[in-house]
């Protein structure tokens, strides 16, 4: 451990040669020697971030070796797990092994079980070996080490609830918790990209809160998925059609809306080009929130303004107050959602 305190943000650890933070830096500093206010975390899961995930699958055919090697290049390469293409990350869950002695949260102790709250594409990370990989699953089983910021947030992983299973969950902890903020009684709410692990946490949160004279229209592109909204009832409305194909999207939501639209859109999609489809949807002065980190904001910003619509648009900000103990209480509250992701995490 180095005798310094170094900058709580992590500016400290950039190798661009110029005073900016982890995040759009280029290379960070993983030796895994803490400063005096870091922490060191024995890592033993990944969870990619979904775009990231799906893009390195993509680029690689599926192949598990050949997504093992990218994923040990771009770490090589920048000293974290961020994704060149989508520049998203995702976030890790492991084991506290040393806390230097001015990191300022005292209740965190060595030993404890983590997952960090903060994208990995801003953690210092250094991996020593891929133990597991499945294409299917965005969680790779790893033998590595990672670095806390002192401003980094972590959630203490839960003893009712299974490891990867929180993990799963807290990954995208922010969509539900960011749901509940904006989604009012009577509310119609249309969830591009319902099916997938954030969607259906949204739809849970949208349905509890447009009680029961709202709406909560769904999305989504697979059919099995669909279905599955349906059989869950998770949604009032279910739309199988290509998010990506804005006007086809548009007329389907508007022959359940009316020419009203939706009050709310909530993007979750892990693919681009489905700016213009939320927009179109949502009503004037209504809002959007763009949780996928597949969205262009340059897109959407000018998208909107093209179409002349006054509407807010909301970046798809991971954290919110509150919003992991929001997000582990719908698998203790729904026992049809927490099977379901047993399923695919456990």
């Amino acid at each position: 451990m180095t005798n310094n305190k170094a900058c709580r943000y992590g500016s400290h650890r950039v190798l661009d040669g110029k005073r900016i933070l982890p995040q759009p830096a280029q290379k960070l500093d993983n030796t895994m020697t803490i400063y005096e206010n870091e922490v060191l975390i024995d890592v033993s899961t990944l969870n990619i971030d979904s775009a990231s995930y799906t893009q390195i699958k993509k680029a690689c055919d599926g192949d598990a070796e050949r997504m093992k090697a990218m994923i040990m290049d771009i770490v090589a390469e920048r000293g974290k797990m961020q994704n060149p293409v989508t520049g998203s990350g995702g976030m890790l869950i492991g084991t506290v092994r040393e806390i230097g002695p001015e990191y300022p949260n005292k209740k965190l102790k060595v030993g404890d079980r983590i997952a960090t709250l903060v994208s990995l594409s801003l953690t210092p990370l250094k991996i020593s070996k891929i133990v597991n990989l499945d294409p299917a699953s965005d969680q790779v089983d790893v033998e590595a080490q990672a670095i806390l910021f002192e401003s980094g947030i972590f959630a203490i992983v839960p003893s009712d609830i299974p490891e990867k299973l929180a993990l799963a969950v807290l990954d995208v902890a922010g969509a539900p918790a960011q749901v509940d903020r904006l989604v009012r009684e009577g509310d119609t709410v249309c969830i591009i990209g319902g099916g997938g692990k954030s969607g259906i946490l949204c739809c849970y949160q949208a349905m509890k809160n447009v009680g029961p004279y709202g709406k909560v229209i769904v999305v989504e592109y697979s059919k099995d998925n669909a279905q599955r909204i349906i059989d869950m009832k998770l949604a009032t409305d279910v739309i199988i059609a290509d998010a990506t194909d804005a006007i086809d999207v548009y007329h389907k939501v508007i022959a359940i809306t009316g020419e009203r639209a939706c009050d709310v859109t909530i993007n979750n999609v892990n693919v681009p080009n489905t700016e213009m489809t939320s927009i179109l949807i949502t009503k004037g002065q209504g809002l959007i929130y763009f949780f996928s980190m597949a969205t262009s904001f340059t897109k959407a910003a000018l998208g909107a303004e093209g179409v002349g619509k006054d509407i807010e648009l909301i970046v798809g900000n991971g954290y919110a107050k509150g919003h992991s103990d929001l997000s582990l209480n719908i698998l203790r509250e729904s026992a049809e959602i927490r099977a379901m992701f047993e399923k695919l995490y456990v």
